[in-house]
Parts: C-alpha cells; sequence; structure tokens
C-alpha cells in the first residue's frame, strides 16, 4: 500500500473545510489560498485548487470579485457566502465529531492491571 496516496486521500478530504475555514475570515484569492495552506503543512497544487474553488462557487458556498492588482494582471478573490457559512458551520461539528472519534480509537490505552 502506497502511504502517500493515503496520506493525500487524507488532506483531500479535509481541504473544502481548510479553504471555506480560510475565507470564514478575509477574502483572499487563490495563490494567497494556496500560501496558507501550505504555511499549515497542507500542500495543495493549483491543479487541485482552482477545480476546487470553481465546485464550491458553483455550489453557492462561495463567490469571487475581480481586483486590480499593482503588481500584474486582475486579481479573482473568493468570499464565503451565506450558505457557505452555513456549510461550514455544519463541517465545523462535523469536524470535532470527527477528531473525537478518531482520537479515542488512535489514543494509547493504559494496559497496566
Amino acid at each position: 500500500m502506497n502511504i502517500e496516496n493515503t496520506k493525500a486521500q487524507m488532506r483531500k478530504g479535509i481541504l473544502e473545510y481548510c479553504i471555506l475555514s480560510i475565507l470564514q475570515n478575509n477574502d483572499a484569492y487563490a495563490a494567497e489560498i494556496l500560501e496558507t495552506l501550505k504555511n499549515a503543512k497542507l500542500i495543495v497544487v493549483e491543479g487541485t485548487i482552482y477545480p476546487l474553488l470553481t465546485r464550491l462557487k458553483n455550489a453557492g458556498l462561495l463567490q469571487y470579485r475581480w481586483e486590480e492588482s499593482t503588481g500584474g494582471p486582475p486579481r479573482k478573490y473568493y468570499a464565503i457566502t451565506t450558505a457557505g457559512k452555513a456549510f461550514i458551520s455544519e463541517l465545523s461539528t462535523t469536524w470535532k465529531d470527527l477528531q473525537y472519534a478518531v482520537e479515542s480509537i488512535t489514543k494509547p490505552k493504559n494496559t497496566a492491571s
């Protein structure tokens, strides 16, 4: 079994939650989102993030606007929508439940008698 594939699948499963969390506080363009994920050691390539941002936008969870940039072409800034905020609230609850379940299973047990 390939450990890198398993790790990639684990990261992929939480990527929507992480992106919505990033945008919950501030609007951002794709390069900023990628940088935030990279700084958190959640390595994602551009080929992964753009389709995901489009899917989240098409689902009504994100919206975007174009802004002129002083250092290049205009940038597409993403913002979370009201539906996105409700969605992330549900994801947050699910994440906490999942985190608790995984920790309760994987936590070392005291086997001393």
